[in-house]
């Protein structure tokens, strides 16, 4: 694995997001002293928090899976993710509703979910999740170490014996017809599918290695942080300041003092000049490009996954067939995907996430009153509608008719129960600096997956590392994690977690 040559003793990392906070803490594992560098007032990036009159927020990711990625980084300082953060694991997962009125409750238990799968669709199909349950797990033993969690210095580094297990298990063909092969109802098709669309890819069209994904959701578990996402990098931040980071929020970077190919000097917006051995960038790639005044060349232009609008939407009240996660599943499928991500128009049977956190924590809105979050997939800018479009009529346009779609689904009054709420469109993602106005970043297409993904080294600035979604290893909660660490060791040169934080900093001791 290739290091960062030269002195790497402080390191400035730019942006307190998941990414950020993780190679925040591995550093600081590996002995690095720590500047985290952030443009808003604390810490979270995606996984923010905003607060409306009493209602709590998460402006990023709500599925949490594969918490001992953070927990990881936690122990890189000696510390832990179950002290400082209480999980609850969701049970169901997921619930999934579809258009001629069935319903399917999503259990990570394989006993619970094949009696669901038998209830809902008969012995058959129950027999064929038992071998699609198999065949997801031993996806994700043959990918892990190898091709998630892994730095590439060349696509050579495939070319293990993994790389022809992957290869045996049908990893190299399509996702689609690769769990078809397992279930045949479509309804059950859609529940382990629909998770390519986090790649950005139509599950006809994705690499049936996606199927990690789904393994993540529906096999691994699905946690709640209680107090909502951001209790994540909110509590990552207090390690990592507990541990001796400097944390420096409202502290945006404008500009890397970089002479002869090595960054010496990171520069902010307010005049500050902070010298450095080394630094972490985690913003969007666009950011990045210009903080190092050029883009690198690749034969094809970088594609990206599509966008979504959310409405946050704090009521007076709620509806029994929601769980903590809802699937609210249209009759369409492949037109969806296709609207999605080739013609570029809204879908017009679309399906939808609808998040309750106030399930299982009624403190992020206020007493007697609900909060639900309501993502719809929809095509990026590049691809549809413009950002001056959405910011120009089209937002609420398409806020009404959502409203309208969630009652027809059977959320009867939805529209009239409102009393709060923020409607996020591409306009606002493209605000935030997101290019094509996709918070989802590039997608992972064939040439855009491992070694093919935009590296996290940095030609012609030697002492630079990527970090975050856009670079390896991709999109997801799970995979940022992945990427912070990633970035440490290319530092560190440390290939897996670095030993625990010196003796005054224990597992057991109160927090920060």
């Amino acid at each position: 694995m290739r290091t960062v040559p030269g002195p790497t003793d402080h390191v400035v990392v730019v942006g307190a997001g998941l990414a950020g906070l993780a190679a925040a803490l591995h550093l600081l594992g590996a002995g690095r002293r720590v500047t985290v560098l952030e443009r808003e007032a604390g810490p979270g990036g995606r996984a923010g928090r905003l607060e409306v009159d009493g209602y709590r927020l998460d402006t990023g990711p709500t599925v949490l899976t594969m918490p001992h990625l953070a927990d990881e980084a936690f122990a890189a300082v000696g510390d832990s993710l179950y002290r400082r953060v209480d999980l609850i694991p969701l049970h169901p997962a997921y619930r999934a509703l579809f258009a001629d009125g069935s319903r399917l409750d999503v259990h990570t238990d394989g006993d619970a979910m094949e009696d669901e799968v038998r209830r809902f669709a008969g012995g058959a199909e129950a027999a064929g999740y038992r071998r699609l349950r198999r065949w997801l797990e031993r996806v994700y033993r043959a990918q892990m170490r190898r091709f998630i969690d892994t730095n590439f210095d060349s696509p050579l580094q495939l070319l293990t014996p993994d790389l022809a297990r992957l290869a045996a298990l049908g990893g190299f063909g399509r996702l689609g017809p690769r769990i078809g092969s397992f279930v045949s109802d479509p309804r059950l098709r859609r529940v382990f599918s629909f998770q390519s669309l986090y790649a950005g890819v139509a599950p006809a069209r994705a690499l049936a290695a996606y199927a990690v994904i789904a393994y993540m959701d529906t096999v691994a578990g699905v946690w709640f942080p209680k107090g909502g996402m951001h209790a994540l990098p909110r509590a990552m931040a207090d390690a990592a300041a507990g541990a001796g980071a400097r944390l420096c929020w409202s502290a945006e970077v404008n500009a890397l003092e970089r002479p002869a190919g090595r960054v010496r000097a990171v520069r902010l917006a307010s005049g500050e000049r902070i010298v450095c051995d080394a630094v972490v960038l985690t913003p969007d790639l666009p950011v990045v490009h210009r903080l190092l005044g050029r883009a690198p060349r690749r034969p094809v232009p970088l594609r990206h996954s599509p966008s979504a609008v959310v409405l946050h939407a704090g009521t007076d009240r709620t509806w029994p067939q929601l769980a903590h996660h809802t699937l609210s599943f249209g009759t369409a499928w492949e037109r969806t995907f296709e609207e999605l991500t080739r013609t570029g128009e809204l879908m017009s049977d679309p399906s939808l996430l609808i998040t309750r956190p106030t399930t299982h924590d009624p403190s992020l809105a206020p007493d007697g009153r609900h909060l639900h979050y309501v993502l719809a997939p929809c095509p990026n800018t590049a691809t549809g509608p413009s950002a001056d479009s959405w910011r120009d009529g089209l937002g609420p346009r398409y806020r009404d008719s959502l409203l309208a779609e969630l009652e027809r689904r059977g959320l009867d009054g939805f529209g009239a129960s409102l009393e709060r709420e923020v409607l996020v469109t591409p306009a606002d993602w493209t605000a935030q600096g997101h290019a094509a106005g996709s918070p989802f970043s590039v997608s992972h297409t064939f040439a855009q997956t491992g070694p093919f993904r935009p590296r996290n080294l940095v030609r012609g600035a030697e002492n630079v590392v990527l970090a975050g979604c856009g670079t390896t290893p991709g999109v997801g909660v799970p995979t940022v994690l992945i990427s912070g660490k990633l970035a440490a060791a290319r530092l560190t040169g440390s290939r897996h977690t670095p030993p625990p934080w010196p003796e005054r900093r224990r597992a057991t001791d109160e927090p920060s």
